[in-house]
Order: structure tokens, then C-alpha cells, then sequence
């Protein structure tokens, strides 16, 4: 992307649905699959986790066992840091259905924020319900709260490489 990230309005105008429409096409959708594929590759990698962390605690007289109290929000948030803070500021779920993730000026996340992303999701839908979800229907830019307190947008990958 060739926007001048030094001055404002350069900043301002990145990722303008009215200027670049084509970055939101069917984001919404996208999201709800990438989030079930992500859910079940978490689920997969969580009992593969439980089966290591078991063989440990046979060898550990029982002490590796309590891993298992933090293990599944371990994983799931070592997930999220590693794949959606990484390089291709996405996860397996939204790489496969065409998304990606920048700061609200066109910055790729870093770890620390992919945590605190899906943090305040998962707060946000357990305290709120999942009527939270809604927001994105009146959000320009398809974003959901969690979103929009982070200052992060979700964009097609193949619009933000045109």
C-alpha cells in the first residue's frame, strides 16, 4: 500500500469505505466462517495440548496436571498472538477465507494487541451476549465493538494487495 502514513490525512483516508468499498465486500460472512474454522483448528490443537500435558503428568507425578486449569485459554491465546499478530496479520481461518487485519491506519497488529483483541471479544460476548455482534451492522466498515475500541479493521486481502 503506497498511503503516506506521516500525516494525518493520509492516516484518515486508508481504509475510507467510501473511497476503497472494495475492502469490506463481504467481510462480515467471511468472519463468521474464518471464526468456526479458527474455533475448531483451537479445539483440535487444545487436545493435542491435553494428550502431551497427560503424558506429562505421569511423568511429573501428577504436577503437570494442573496445566490443565489455563490450558485451553493457553492455547487459544498463544493461537490468536502467533497468527493474528503475526506476519500475515491474520489467522488460518481468515487467511483461508481471504481476510486480514490492520490498525485503523494501516499498520499490521502485533501480539500484544491480537491478545487484547480477542480478549474484549470473548469479555464483551460473554457479558454483553452476543447481540454485541450487531454493532457491525451499523458499523462503515463492518467492525464490531471489540473492533472499534482497538482502532483495528478487517479487510479482503486480495482489495489491500490491488
Amino acid at each position: 500500500m503506497s498511503a503516506d502514513y506521516s500525516s494525518t490525512e493520509g492516516r484518515q483516508n486508508v481504509f475510507d469505505p467510501a473511497i476503497r468499498p472494495d475492502l469490506y465486500e463481504g467481510v462480515r460472512t467471511r468472519r463468521i466462517f474464518a471464526f468456526f474454522f479458527d474455533a475448531i483448528f483451537i479445539t483440535i490443537l487444545i487436545a493435542l495440548a491435553a494428550i502431551i500435558v497427560g503424558f506429562m503428568g505421569i511423568f511429573t507425578l501428577g504436577l503437570a496436571w494442573f496445566a490443565y486449569l489455563f490450558l485451553g485459554q493457553a492455547v487459544a491465546l498463544l493461537y490468536v498472538a502467533f497468527t493474528l499478530g503475526g506476519p500475515n496479520a491474520a489467522t488460518p481461518g481468515m487467511r483461508a477465507m481471504g481476510l486480514e487485519m490492520r490498525l485503523w491506519y494501516g499498520a499490521r497488529p502485533y501480539p500484544l494487541l491480537a491478545v487484547m483483541h480477542a480478549l474484549i471479544f470473548w469479555f464483551s460476548v460473554s457479558l454483553l451476549t452476543p447481540f454485541i455482534l450487531l454493532v457491525s451492522l451499523f458499523s462503515d466498515r463492518k467492525r464490531l465493538l471489540h473492533d472499534i475500541v482497538l482502532g483495528t479493521v478487517v479487510v479482503n486481502s486480495a482489495a489491500l494487495d490491488r
